[in-house]
């Protein structure tokens, strides 16, 4: 059993680059959305620079992209909030059982994001346009949910992965 689980480590760069991917994306949204702030909110008050009408919905769209995709880089982290105050009185088993069952119902609505997800994005996102910018497709607004899905699919097979690990390899073996 030990052999299996070696061979399937060998793809841990794959998580570990979607992991590097997805918060260098989120890193890059925040440097977007505090430049275009910062412009928008100067522009307001000094004459020669300008205050785009696009700045609003472009930081906003920004911000769903960093939102849902920090969600899914704190499942690989393991920092989502979470109720802990009986984790002391629980058996080791029931915690793990517990934990496999969060993780399962969170890969159930990664799943869901990405399909309903998608059908918004792609139907009733490419239907409309941004007020400001008519030229292009609210498809952008909506495409943020089924990439977090994506992510969050990946990362969740990993933790759930480890937890198998834990029930199938003892202490000495990893």
């Amino acid at each position: 059993m030990s052999g299996f689980f070696k061979s399937v480590d060998k793809i841990k760069p794959i998580f570990d680059i979607t992991y590097k991917v997805v918060l260098f994306v989120c890193k890059l949204l925040l440097i977007a959305d505090i430049f275009i702030t910062t412009m928008s909110v100067i522009g307001r008050y000094v004459p020669f620079i300008p205050d785009p009408a696009w700045s609003e919905e472009v930081v906003l769209t920004c911000m769903a992209y960093m939102a849902v995709l920090s969600a899914a880089l704190a499942i690989r982290r393991g920092a989502h909030i979470r109720m802990t105050v009986f984790d002391r009185y629980l058996s080791d088993g029931l915690l793990l059982f517990l934990d496999i069952l969060a993780d399962v119902c969170v890969l159930i609505l990664a799943v869901v994001m990405i399909v309903v997800g998608w059908k918004y994005a792609a139907g009733l996102g490419a239907k409309g346009t941004y007020v400001s910018m008519p030229w292009l497709s609210r498809f952008w607004m909506y495409f943020p949910v089924p990439v977090a899905g994506v992510a969050m699919v990946i990362f969740e097979i990993e933790t759930l992965y480890g937890h198998m690990k834990k029930i199938f390899l003892k202490e000495g073996e990893a």
